[in-house]
């Protein structure tokens, strides 16, 4: 087979693992938006001076933010969330397939865990260069209430258009920094699918004979399991990097009477005013929504992935 072939259908597939983030992310996003809206209420909730409004628990704010808000509110944010996760799971399937198709020579030499983890960690730096401005913009709105705000961003154009004119262009990477630190995150995530992707397979491939990549042993219900698996993992050890993030990209005339100037001011206040349990605040529905997130995730993503792939070894 000749080098030229070889590189069009390494393309292909590169392009064939981007296809099928983006539908994933958005299946993932479009099916637990308003627990992502929750999560980011409770998480610059610092118990100082605050204009948001307070709630007991997920439940109690699910319902009073569709009672006072409406379908509005529930979804705020939905646009700018839609988009960011759509291009950040594409850009990230296809970074990561890129990179572990370089470690590995075009796939010649079975990745170690160290590979899988550079893999995941060199696709969420890029990915977070390209994708921190729609996160910016999606914390905003989703933390817009109409009791609340004396100029509201009318959407995510405009919200865009107001940060710089406000702001200066530089507000659209606050809290890049932990951003960057969330990269671990997918890392974790990553590497912890892969090793028990691996293990599944070979758990179920005993006396039989499969596909190498295991897509004719592992079924929906082992992708949603594995993709739980690895995404509780992540969470544990990185939460508090989320909250440190949204309470830097907060809008100013919506913070009160105190604003986080860095990361380090946000880790300080919160250990002196919150203690430890304040890095975790919405760490419920967060579970709630980014366990089941990630099942649905990895089962679009590898399902989309084979529809792709046969439908190349037809062509090819």
């Amino acid at each position: 087979m000749s080098d030229l072939i070889i590189n069009k259908r390494k393309k292909r597939w590169q392009w064939e693992n981007a296809t099928a983030g983006a539908i994933a992310g958005f299946a993932t996003v479009a099916t637990l938006h308003p627990l992502d809206v929750v999560r980011t209420r409770f998480q610059v909730n610092d118990g100082r001076v605050t204009n948001l409004p307070l709630y007991r628990n997920t439940a109690h704010a699910i319902y009073t933010i569709a009672r006072v808000e409406g379908f509005r509110g529930i979804y705020a944010g939905f646009y700018p969330a839609v988009l960011g996760s759509t291009v950040s799971w594409s850009l990230y399937f296809f970074f990561y397939g890129r990179a572990k198709d370089r470690y590995s020579k075009g796939g010649e030499n079975k990745l170690s865990p160290g590979f899988h983890l550079i893999s995941a960690a060199e696709a969420g730096g890029l990915v977070s260069l390209f994708t921190n401005p729609i996160w910016l913009v999606k914390t905003r709105l989703q933390l817009q209430t109409p009791l609340h705000q004396s100029r509201p961003y009318s959407g995510f154009n405009d919200a865009l258009r107001t940060i710089v004119k406000e702001e200066g262009w530089r507000a659209l990477y606050r809290g890049m920094a932990p951003s960057l630190l969330l990269v671990s995150h997918g890392a974790i995530q990553f590497t912890v699918y892969e090793e028990l992707r691996q293990i599944a397979v070979g758990f179920k491939s005993k006396n039989k004979t499969s596909h190498p990549n295991g897509d004719k042993v592992l079924n929906s219900v082992d992708f949603a399991v594995l993709g739980a698996a690895s995404k509780f993992s992540a969470m544990l050890f990185t939460y508090p990097y989320q909250v440190i993030r949204a309470r830097l990209q907060q809008r100013p005339s919506t913070i009160g009477n105190h604003k986080y100037k860095d990361s380090w001011h946000v880790l300080k206040d919160t250990v002196r005013f919150e203690g430890f349990r304040g890095f975790y605040k919405g760490i419920t529905p967060n579970l709630l929504k980014n366990v089941p997130a990630s099942s649905i995730t990895f089962v679009v993503y590898e399902n989309v992935l084979k529809l792709l792939t046969r439908s190349r070894r037809k062509d090819d």
